[in-house]
């Protein structure tokens, strides 16, 4: 996608940190933009700063883990501006803790929110970018932690995980439809994500309920996040990487040594599995329909 002047971004968890600063880049790029957002107050006025700075901005409450409720911000989306071209499904939440101790409420928590707000938002934007033929991308955020998986952090890796499986095989089923897609794959940044439950859900525990430690400490874990880049940085990382069509955005090239190691791993673990005795009469096979895209223009 080369030309964003004049076209809308409908951007979740839009109120603060990466998701504000993608849409600001946007903005900048001559978008207008959505910022959808659980907490619309603060939506609204994150849309007014946004107006400041000359970028037409409109604040919708959306809540993720509610597909009516997505497709009902996505209508707002196209009263507002007509047409939406950019789909940032980027609504996010941290749950961590050892094994056995993550609380069930949590783990539907982080799985409703991270896992199924990006599915909710393909499944509801994909159709009406579509329907103006004018092409359009999606980014879905996911994190450095959809690439390793540092212990302790299993219920947040495991959706992040999942949004870079699901975010690759949709790569490919939507660039025949003039749909470009990039998976966001950060480190540390610095937002409030350590401070995810304040606006947690009441069908989830609410915002009283504690949130389960995504490090050590409570205090370890704001300095990670609090510590981390700019996310105006990111915003405009997103921007370069839609403009040029790439799949996977990456924020921190110090963290590729991390995603070598695991992949040295797993190529090991193939060497082994070539020298197996009990795989010796397997016949070698290419699944070539299981790697092609089945979807038609």
């Amino acid at each position: 996608m080369k030309d964003f002047q004049g076209k809308t971004a409908f951007v979740t968890g839009g109120a603060s940190g990466i998701g504000l600063s993608m849409a600001r880049a946007f903005g900048h790029a001559g978008m207008n933009v959505v910022l959808a957002d659980v907490d619309v107050a603060a939506a609204k006025e994150a849309a007014g700063r946004l107006a400041s700075e000359q970028i037409k901005a409109v604040a919708v409450r959306c809540d993720v883990t509610e597909r009516a409720a997505v497709r009902a911000a996505a209508l707002e989306a196209l009263a507002a501006f007509g047409k939406v071209h950019v789909v940032c499904n980027n609504a996010g939440v941290a749950v961590g803790g050892p094994l056995g101790t993550v609380r069930e409420r949590d783990w539907d928590w982080i799985i409703d929110v991270n896992l199924k707000g990006v599915v909710y938002g393909v499944e509801t934007f994909v159709p009406l970018i579509r329907s103006h033929g004018e092409g359009g991308h999606i980014v879905n955020t996911a994190s450095m932690a959809g690439m390793i998986s540092p212990p302790g952090l299993e219920p947040y890796c495991a959706t992040k995980y999942a949004v870079v499986a699901m975010s690759e095989g949709w790569f490919q089923q939507l660039a025949p439809l003039n749909i470009g897609l990039s998976v966001l794959c950060p480190g540390f940044v610095k937002t409030r994500i350590h401070e995810s439950g304040r606006a947690r859900q009441d069908k989830y525990g609410g915002i009283g309920d504690v949130d389960p430690g995504v490090a050590e400490t409570r205090e370890q874990a704001a300095q990670n996040v609090l510590s981390g880049v700019d996310p105006d940085i990111v915003g405009r990382c997103v921007l370069e990487a839609v403009r040029n069509g790439e799949l996977y955005i990456f924020t921190h090239p110090a963290m590729r040594p991390f995603v070598e190691a695991r992949f040295q791993m797993i190529l090991a673990a193939f060497d082994a599995a070539s020298n197996a005795p009990a795989l010796a009469a397997v016949k070698d096979h290419n699944p070539v329909t299981l790697l092609t895209p089945q979807v038609q223009p």
